[in-house]
């Protein structure tokens, strides 16, 4: 699978630490940056390649990082077309793909251990779409009302 990731300096080291992580898993892992830490560095720019590149290319999905992830997730929701979800844990990441379709998620380095990161990451490009009806009807109107604007 096609994974695009994206961090800024407080998420440096674990955005290496996953891309590493998902390569030896046999990802395909596009890193939109940051290609180097620098304290000074903001996120958003990193977040709207990430969710362009996803947006782009259907299958795919996104990763981005940051102290909290909540910047990250909602730079990354204003690219039209992402679905991002901020995980703070398994059961979210899984709910975010399953109820959502969440094809972008988010995830605070400050908030886990390298270790807990990658967990929230494996369950959520593990877990399929539910296609449950009701589901796709919310995410319908989100789409629709994202149309509009």
């Amino acid at each position: 699978m096609r994974i695009h990731i994206a961090a800024d300096h407080a998420a440096f080291d674990l955005k290496e630490h996953l891309a590493e992580h998902l390569r030896a898993g046999g990802h395909d892992v596009v890193d939109h940056g940051a290609h180097a830490f620098d304290a000074s560095d903001d996120y958003p720019p990193f977040c709207f390649a990430a969710g362009e590149a996803v947006v782009a290319e259907p299958g795919s999905l996104g990763v981005v990082l940051g102290g909290s992830g909540n910047g990250e997730q909602i730079a990354a929701n204003k690219v039209a077309g992402v679905r991002a979800a901020l995980a703070w844990s398994e059961d979210t990441a899984r709910l975010a793909r399953a109820h959502n379709d969440a094809n972008v998620v988010a995830i605070g380095a400050r908030q886990h251990s390298p270790d807990a990161a990658v967990a929230i990451v494996e369950a959520f490009l593990a877990e399929p779409f539910s296609g449950d009806e009701r589901h796709q009807r919310r995410i319908d109107l989100v789409a629709a009302y994202e149309a509009r604007r």
